[in-house]
């Protein structure tokens, strides 16, 4: 049976990780509603922007007007890959959901290169491929505009050079607090709506639409990217909220179970002391 000293350090233990875990859960559930706030803000703005784009490409004719990003070629079988992840862990089966589905593409594009944003998943591309083009911090803030500038100059340096054919983007996609799913989406090139007989608008573009999409489609990929993103964000806060509310319960539960086994291991040592200052008695009386 436990000493009593024993068990009280075991649940001084188990109550101070009760408080951490309960403070990361706090720091989490902020955090995600700062981002959540963010999202939701620039969700308008890109939902306009793609119903734009794909007016705009309705209304080009395909057939005379050509763009890079527009371009569906094989020319050399090699894809890009971007790779979101989170910095730290303690976020449930986020990260592991991640790489089960890299582990997927990579053994489908054993040619492709790599993008790494984020440390959690930094060493394991690196340990399966040497095809790592650049890596990149995800931090532990909320991502701000600023961060797409030096991925999008990567992602042109490749794609516009025909290094690759494709740029595929992988991040954790938020469906609620309690599923986060790992998906792959392509950015690169750009599917626009096929061109229907009766798909030509009764608008005046001023400039003219070859003028207007090529910066179209370069603000389009952005703001594709900055909302991936956020929403890789807000996943990564989602799943480490979840995961450390679960800890903080199972710390607690081991806690009741503890303070149990203490109150008896106590009860006991006192019922053995009394009945050793009864019997002393009653062989002092005899």
């Amino acid at each position: 049976m436990a000493t009593i000293l024993s068990l009280k350090r075991r649940i001084q233990a188990a109550q101070n990780i009760s408080k951490t875990t309960r403070a990361m859960q706090m720091i989490a559930a902020s955090k995600m509603k700062k981002a959540q706030s963010a999202a939701l803000s620039t969700r308008p703005y890109v939902e306009r922007l793609t119903s734009m784009t794909q007016m705009i490409g309705r209304s080009v004719d395909l057939a005379t007007f050509s763009h890079p990003y527009l371009e569906n070629r094989q020319s050399t079988g090699r894809s890009l890959l971007i790779v979101m992840s989170p910095d730290k862990g303690l976020c449930g089966a986020l990260v592991t959901n991640l790489m089960k589905e890299f582990f997927q593409f990579n053994r489908q594009e054993e040619k492709a290169s790599y993008i790494v944003i984020g440390k959690k998943a930094e060493g394991k591309v690196a340990y399966l491929t040497e095809n790592i083009v650049a890596t990149f911090p995800f931090g532990t803030t909320t991502p701000t505009f600023a961060a797409v500038y030096p991925i999008v100059q990567l992602i042109d340096e490749y794609f516009l050079s025909q290094k690759v054919d494709s740029v595929k983007v992988l991040s954790t996609h938020f469906t609620s607090f309690f599923t986060q799913t790992p998906k792959i989406s392509t950015l690169l090139p750009v599917a626009l709506p096929e061109t229907e007989n009766d798909s030509t608008l009764p608008y005046l573009f001023e400039p003219s639409i070859s003028e207007l999409l090529p910066s179209l489609l370069k603000h389009y990929i952005d703001m594709s990217l900055y909302r991936l993103l956020i929403e890789n964000f807000v996943s990564e806060q989602a799943s480490r909220m979840v995961s450390m509310q679960n800890a903080t319960d199972n710390a607690n539960d081991i806690i009741e179970d503890l303070r149990l086994e203490y109150n008896k291991t106590r009860q006991a040592k006192i019922t053995s002391e009394l009945l050793d200052i009864t019997g002393a008695s009653a062989a002092a009386v005899s």
